[in-house]
């Protein structure tokens, strides 16, 4: 006996419909293949592929365009550099009077110190029962002397997070010497920076009376990539050298250190120096390399805090500095919350020439 199979040849579109089929009534599969639909949603990058190609060329007609514009706006912000040298000498008259108050070199007239505080009637209540003391505590208060507006700027220095953290224990008593700090730009026809100068009274730690810090800044759009351009950027800083006097050095500390000699087996103990946390490692920054060499991670870090610090000084400490010591400006800045208007940002880059 012989059987006779004969397979009848199906059209493909009749698999397809199966599949179909089956596929519609399994969710899990039905989820797998929305989330791949939904993971490949047209984005601007592959639109801009569909389009024909004189709206390509007409697209890269208004890329130059947008290249001219960065350039004026870098020139733009040269100009607003002019105009922040301009009115650096208008406000140096009045900084100059603040470093009189504080340091007690002039008094301020009635007129001068005149005002009035949101909380007057408080204060005015306060005032009255302050008069009411005994005759021996108004005499011992008349006889302190107090000169100025003692650690004036060494109390800005607790106030503001940014900086506290970076202050040393063994850093105050030389911080409670610093008498003002000033803002300089750099002249007319030089490469755009500014300058902060740290001003000093006389002390048991180093002989300086100045240390500066010189911040550089670059305001041009980058030649490989100009759109990323949104203004000045700090782009490497200069520190100063610091004349300690002998055995006052907060920057370095002292360690002994045993070494055991490898045939004799004698022990003898050898002192050498190690850098120490301070803040006066602010006078000695990370410098950009000028060799093509790239920063590490933790040094590109640093130098971007160093630029976010230089900035902070300029735009906010130096100007408002009576507001830092009372504690004003810190209540304003806490009351913006991230990504409220006004919120500042550092625009930091590392250019490795």
């Amino acid at each position: 006996h012989c059987f006779v199979v004969q397979f009848t040849k199906l059209p493909s579109d009749f698999f397809r419909k199966k599949l179909a089929d089956q596929v519609m009534q399994n969710p899990q599969v039905l989820a797998a293949l929305q989330e791949r639909l939904d993971n490949t949603a047209l984005t601007p990058s592959s639109y801009i592929e569909t389009l024909p190609k004189a709206v390509k060329r007409r697209i890269d007609a208004l890329k130059q365009l947008q290249v001219k514009c960065a350039h004026i706006e870098a020139k733009f912000y040269e100009e607003v550099h002019d105009l922040e040298r301009k009115y650096a000498a208008l406000y140096q008259p009045l900084f100059d009077k603040r470093r009189e108050f504080i340091n007690g070199e002039a008094e301020p007239t009635d007129a001068e110190s005149e005002w009035h505080s949101e909380n007057e009637e408080e204060e005015k209540l306060a005032g009255d029962l302050k008069n009411v003391v005994v005759i021996e505590e108004k005499a011992e208060a008349e006889e302190i002397n107090v000169k100025g507006i003692p650690d004036f700027w060494f109390t800005i220095f607790r106030n503001v997070d940014m900086l506290s953290e970076l202050v040393q224990e063994y850093d105050e008593p030389i911080l409670k010497h610093l008498q003002d700090i000033k803002v300089k730009f750099s002249e007319p026809g030089q490469p755009m920076s500014f300058s902060l100068e740290f001003h000093f009274g006389p002390n048991d730690y180093f002989s300086n009376t100045v240390l500066t810090k010189t911040y550089k800044m670059k305001s041009e759009p980058d030649k490989t990539d100009p759109f990323s351009f949104e203004g000045p950027e700090i782009v490497d800083c200069d520190g100063c050298t610091i004349d300690w006097k002998k055995g006052k050095n907060v920057t370095v500390k002292t360690i002994k250190k045993k070494q055991k000699h490898k045939g004799r087996g004698t022990v003898r103990t050898i002192t050498k120096q190690v850098p120490n946390d301070s803040f006066f490692n602010f006078f000695s920054p990370i410098k950009v390399s000028g060799d093509g060499e790239s920063l590490d991670e933790d040094s590109e870090f640093t130098l971007a805090a160093d630029f976010e610090i230089g900035h902070f000084f300029r735009e906010r400490i130096v100007p408002r500095a009576v507001l830092y010591f009372t504690g004003e400006a810190i209540e304003d800045d806490d009351n913006f919350e991230e990504g409220e208007e006004g919120e500042e940002e550092v625009r930091c880059i590392l250019h490795l020439l």
